[in-house]
């Protein structure tokens, strides 16, 4: 192999102008990605009107169910990740090699650690809501079927899933919502500081 034969290379060991281009446009995004981290309420309403959005434009279309149906099937799967502790209890339970979710009142606090956690949640949720209003440009993607039988087959799968989880929940005793260890207040002082 030559010296400018490597990836994003030109003939003369530059790199090219369209890899310096999407190296550029990369770096862009991913500093918009950190500028936005903690903005979470901010996030998720400009999500949740993305969505809004589309759930208009595949009302006034009148098509487009099969997309979102899969963009359903999608989220539903990013929302299970992240309800998900990232270490199975149930793989855990033969083994006592490793840490495990506390199951007693007075055990150590070990915060929830998500499969998927809430900025990739958001972030994957948000680039699936983009692909999906994409995808209704194209009408290639509307595939004519009867939309209530997904309706109704999206609610069972939904149940179904959100019993599994919660039998999985209760049965490795953990709540996959954590607010921080608990404060205790110590004893006040009744004494005076000495002043020296």
């Amino acid at each position: 192999m030559s010296e400018g034969d490597s990836v994003g290379d030109s003939v003369h060991g530059k790199p090219s102008v369209v890899y310096r281009f999407f190296t550029r446009l990369g770096q862009i995004y991913q500093s918009w990605l950190d500028k936005s981290t903690p903005y979470t309420a901010v996030r998720w309403v400009v999500t949740l009107g993305l969505s809004f959005v589309y759930m208009i434009r595949v009302y006034l279309l009148q098509g487009w169910y099969i997309v979102t149906y899969a963009l359903g099937i999608y989220h539903l799967n990013l929302f299970i990740a992240f309800l998900s502790p990232k270490v199975d209890p149930s793989l855990m339970e033969d083994s006592d090699d490793g840490p495990s979710l506390p199951t007693k009142q007075n055990e150590e606090f070990r915060p929830f650690i998500r499969r998927l956690p809430e900025f990739k949640f958001w972030h994957a949720a948000t680039k699936g809501i983009l692909v999906a209003m994409i995808c209704t440009f194209f009408d290639a993607f509307n595939v004519p079927v009867f939309w209530p039988i997904l309706v109704m087959y999206f609610i069972m799968l939904f149940c179904i899933t959100m019993k599994r989880q919660i039998k999985h929940m209760i049965k490795y005793r953990y709540i996959p919502f954590t607010h921080g260890k608990r404060k205790y207040k110590g004893k006040e002082d009744v004494g005076k500081a000495f002043a020296s």
